[in-house]
């Protein structure tokens, strides 16, 4: 989900008595230089919450879009996983139908039940920050498949463990994004799937307990989020940044950052109108803004496309990721709400062995020697991505993704080993039960590893290459 930082209110000394800031102790300075470079950091933090705050407004808020799921504190469940249909949600798995819940635990905690679930199925439930941490898990890895209630606090409550709760969770943030993943075995076994999202159940606490609720709190006025593609240059960005961060209590490691992006008018609560601003001030922020993404490509390109930053890296709770907003930022861009790398692995395939683009007019051949394939507790897949928008690709197969599931189905090379293809072309019959049709044009590919075994984590297996068919 894409995040709009706030509009830096920037002025100069002769204007600030013209134009001051709203918020108290805001009417500080900057120079055009400075300036710039505070637009950049900002943009950096702040591009996963404003994503991340356009698809929420757009699943639990915004009833008119067609991706709405569910009012807040309700759960929503798809009994189906994602086709080329489903264009919100970058880069989206297609092993798992999805459930998903939007928690405003201002008035009060929330209460997550899930049913007891059978040994062999994967699940877990993703719990999502707004400053876009995966700050903890429910679920086969976490906590078990024998069910129970778990309660989702927020960062003001204070309280004893109330009676039938398993494990409290404590969240930074006042709004949070509950993410479950229920594994589809094949295809036959969804209406055992829709069983156990049936099971699911989010209630407040005071209903869970059967006593009285407190008083709401304020309803709230949410703010349009900006499109995809205006996030990446409108100024208004960092207005939507500044009312996201109204529901995020500052951080003690972010104090020193909140006060350098108070000078450009950032932060919870503060206004930034843009319409005020010099032309050379409008400049440079702007410039400031195209400077973040010069920075991310040169990242994507020198570190996550050649493998020296691993997908599930750029994921994890804020102690993991030690403030790394260029990788919270990079996450965001590449496969937002990705799991972290306990729960999930990611390699991710942007280039052949020869370090060149992958397009489907080529072949494209991966090779698992006997014995070698993902090490995983859960299972493993491999899902094709047409490009620029990273969406699951038509096909006439209907086949989105290769997995573990299926191996019973795929043809064995001479030795016991694995070769799968991927091209736009049939690889000819007798190779089309390993073959995940690509599109014509450009794309990209994801490996996923769901609660991988400590030879994947620890590095002692690699995930083999992608060979080009000369």
């Amino acid at each position: 989900m894409k995040t709009t930082l706030l509009r830096p209110f920037v002025c100069t000394l002769a204007l600030l008595a013209l134009f001051p800031y709203a918020a108290a102790g805001a009417q500080t300075t900057a120079s055009p230089a400075e300036a710039r470079a505070i637009a950049k950091e900002a943009y950096i933090y702040g591009y996963p919450m404003v994503d991340g705050y356009r698809v929420q407004y757009e699943f639990f808020e915004d009833r008119q879009s067609p991706e709405f799921k569910a009012p807040w504190n309700h759960i929503y469940s798809a009994a189906n996983v994602f086709t080329p249909a489903d264009r919100t949600i970058v880069s989206p798995n297609s092993d798992t139908p999805y459930s998903m819940a939007g928690l405003d635990l201002r008035t009060e905690p929330m209460v997550l039940t899930v049913p007891v679930i059978e040994k062999e199925r994967y699940f877990s439930i993703q719990l999502i920050d707004l400053y876009t941490f995966n700050f903890d898990y429910v679920g086969s890895r976490a906590t078990g498949n024998d069910g129970g209630s778990f309660l989702i606090v927020g960062p003001g409550w204070k309280g004893e463990t109330p009676k039938g709760i398993k494990k409290v969770f404590r969240a930074e943030t006042e709004l949070v994004l509950a993410v479950y993943r229920t594994q589809l075995i094949n295809p036959g076994d969804i209406d055992n799937v829709r069983k156990v999202q049936a099971g699911y159940k989010v209630q407040p606490l005071s209903e869970f307990l059967g006593v009285s609720a407190p008083k709401a709190a304020p309803a709230i006025d949410f703010m349009k989020p900006l499109s995809p593609e205006a996030q990446k240059t409108s100024l208004e960005f960092f207005n939507e940044l500044n009312f996201i961060l109204k529901f995020c209590p500052t951080d003690p490691s972010e104090k020193k950052l909140m006060e350098r992006f108070a000078k450009l008018g950032i932060g919870a609560g503060k206004t930034f109108d843009a319409s005020k601003l010099s032309p050379e001030m409008k400049t440079a922020i702007v410039q400031g803004m195209a400077d973040a993404w010069a920075e991310f490509a040169d990242f994507k390109a020198k570190g996550f496309d050649t493998g020296k930053v691993t997908f599930g890296a750029m994921f994890g709770t804020r102690d993991y990721l030690k403030n790394n907003y260029l990788y919270r930022m990079a996450a965001g861009v590449i496969g937002l709400y990705g799991n972290s790398k306990k729960e999930a692995m990611y390699p991710y395939y942007g280039v052949d062995s020869d370090k060149q683009p992958l397009v489907g007019t080529k072949r494209y051949t991966m090779h698992f020697a006997p014995g070698q394939l993902p090490p995983v507790n859960a299972f493993w897949s491999v899902t094709m991505y047409e490009l620029p928008g990273s969406f699951l690709t038509p096909n006439p197969l209907n086949r989105y993704l290769i997995n573990s599931p299926m191996l019973p189905k795929l043809k064995r090379d001479a030795d016991g080993g694995l070769t799968l293809y991927f091209q736009n072309e049939s690889p000819g019959a007798d190779k089309e039960s390993n073959w995940l049709p690509a599109p014509k044009g450009p794309f990209q590919m994801a490996m996923r590893l769901y609660w991988p075994k400590e030879a994947a984590l620890e590095g002692k297996w690699s995930a083999p290459p992608l060979m080009s068919v000369k």
